[in-house]
């Protein structure tokens, strides 16, 4: 029996909301539930990166909420009492090449509106009680505010429902990783008074012994003040005073002067965390994303940032092979190529020089060596480029085939496209992104090497195929893009995520029916490819 509903989202935060807006626009049946009484109005997560950026941008919503947020332009680094250094961003190649700070309740507001345009609203005051996998589908037992219940079916579920998560519990599955000792974060929203400047996009880090201060300004006035520090009083659990938050800034940037006043709405927060990812993300029929499937302290602002990507991968995927134009082991690989970019992630994020809890000595170390090296061009271009998001890739995953040669210039499987300027056969000069669609893959070749033959074998391997494909010939518009692009005698299949899946050579259409058989034909007539064709070179 086919279920009125293909999918039930369980969580109306910012991944949530992602998720359902990215199934709804590839036209899956969408019902999504929270617990919660409404949108929250406290800020939360107020920043997002270049890479999830574009992923919002694909899903229609990226427009609105850059019309909403200031989008970062530097900072100034401060320590020891005196200004260290400062850097400034915006040399990404890319429709969203700046980080944009905006609240976390802002940026529900603005999804919430944009999935509103596919027809689909969020059920406030509806929790999960109960769970049964079913060999084709979920039965979830829903408690609505009122205290009666419903059993409502569904082929999928995908449980966007935070660390607690209701849905993980139920099913059994682990939450593995351990409290990060010795650290606490402060925050609040405050309006402070100053001698720096106030500049949109503009903001400060305060370095210490035992304590990071991050200040930046918010779209609705004063700043979002983050404070990484050591934890004296594990016990202390209630929220900060503004007293307590002023102490903190102003020890740290040596502004005895400082004071600081409330926005609204009103946020402090004193909160601990712990780096935990599950041990797996799929059971089933049931899909695991956002804090639900991963979590780890707020070091770096990434976290929303990975949830939304992880959101964006996963759509596509459960759609494609909801739809039978996947395999199921596409689907699989959500669960492999996320958890490695969780553990990769916290990995990274406690060796960030910015926000480390360091005492007298190391903060000393620190402070010279970024007043020496963050100056550098090379240093200010690794910097953003390891904001942005956009060198987190999926080359160990099943998904990725790269049967190109190991040393050659250009994207690796697994990467992100390059963004970077193209001619298109017959067509406009444009960017390579606009060439791309969350609702198909396409199939990039070099113009030069399209010849009739070539083209006619790569729409012959794709024939059977029940995936849709674009497949455009392109010349690069410079030679700064040839070489963002790879060798001309090769192709690249992009997925829907923006992200390669196959490199191979144009001479070896083998390779793309390979691909298709195994990923995205399983179905079709032919023998399944070898396990050495499965297995990156």
């Amino acid at each position: 029996m086919r279920e009125a509903t293909d999918v039930i989202v369980v969580g109306a935060g910012p991944v949530g909301l992602t998720a359902a807006l990215g199934l709804r626009r590839l036209g899956l049946r969408v019902r999504l539930v929270d617990r919660a009484p409404g949108t929250s109005r406290e800020p939360r997560a107020d920043v997002l990166f270049p890479r999830a950026g574009e992923a919002l941008g694909a899903l229609g919503a990226g427009e609105a909420i850059r019309k909403n947020s200031y989008e970062m332009r530097g900072a100034n680094v401060f320590g020891l009492g005196r200004r260290l250094c400062s850097f400034r961003v915006g040399r990404l190649e890319s429709a969203y090449p700046r980080a944009m700070t905006i609240e976390q309740h802002d940026i529900e507001r603005l999804l919430t509106e944009e999935l509103a345009r596919h027809d689909t609203t969020v059920q406030w005051r509806t929790a999960v009680t109960g769970l049964h996998p079913r060999p084709d589908g979920v039965e979830v037992t829903l408690r609505r505010a009122d205290g009666s219940t419903e059993r409502a079916g569904a082929a999928w579920v995908v449980a966007c429902d935070g660390v607690r998560s209701t849905v993980r519990e139920l099913l059994g599955i682990p939450y593995e990783g351990e409290p990060r000792a010795n650290m606490q974060v402060v925050q609040g929203n405050v309006v402070p008074s100053w001698p720096l400047g106030d500049n949109p996009g503009h903001g400060y880090f305060f370095l210490a012994p035992y304590r990071s201060v991050i200040a930046f300004p918010t779209p609705a006035g004063g700043y979002r003040i983050f404070c990484v520090r050591d934890d004296p009083d594990p016990g202390r659990t209630a929220p900060p005073t503004l007293d307590e938050l002023r102490d903190l800034v102003a020890g740290a940037a040596h502004l005895p002067e400082l004071r600081l006043a409330l926005t609204d709405p009103v946020w402090l927060s004193r909160a601990r965390f712990a780096d935990r990812v599950a041990s797996r993300l799929r059971h089933g029929r049931v899909l695991l994303a956002g804090d639900a499937a991963h979590a780890w302290a707020p070091l770096g602002g990434h976290g929303m940032n990975v949830g939304i990507l992880g959101a964006y991968n996963l759509a596509w995927k459960l759609a494609a092979v909801h739809r039978g134009q996947a395999a199921d082991v596409v689907l699989d690989t959500y669960d492999l190529e996320q958890r490695r970019l969780a553990h990769q992630v916290i990995r990274d994020m406690r060796r960030s020089p910015m926000e480390m809890v360091l005492p007298p000595l190391a903060h000393t170390l620190r402070s010279v060596l970024l007043a020496a090296t963050m100056p550098l061009p090379g240093v200010q271009r690794r910097t953003e480029w390891m904001m942005s998001d956009f060198g987190r890739h999926h080359r160990a995953s099943p998904l990725s085939w790269h049967r190109a040669g190991r040393f050659r210039g250009g994207p690796r499987a697994g990467d992100r496209l390059p963004d970077v300027a193209l001619q298109p056969a017959g067509g406009r000069p444009t960017r390579s992104h606009q060439l791309l669609s969350f609702d198909r893959w396409t199939l990039l070749v070099a113009s030069a090497e399209a010849d009739a033959a070539t083209l006619h074998a790569l729409k012959q391997a794709w024939m059977s195929c029940p995936a849709p494909v674009r497949i455009v010939p392109v010349v690069p518009a410079s030679a700064h893009a040839a070489r963002q692009m790879g060798r001309r005698r090769e192709f690249a299949l992009v997925r829907p995520d923006g992200h390669l899946g196959l490199v191979a050579r144009l001479d070896r259409p083998q390779d793309l029916r390979n691909y298709l058989r195994r990923f995205l034909c399983a179905g079709m007539p032919g023998e399944r490819p070898s396990d050495a064709d499965e297995v990156q070179p």
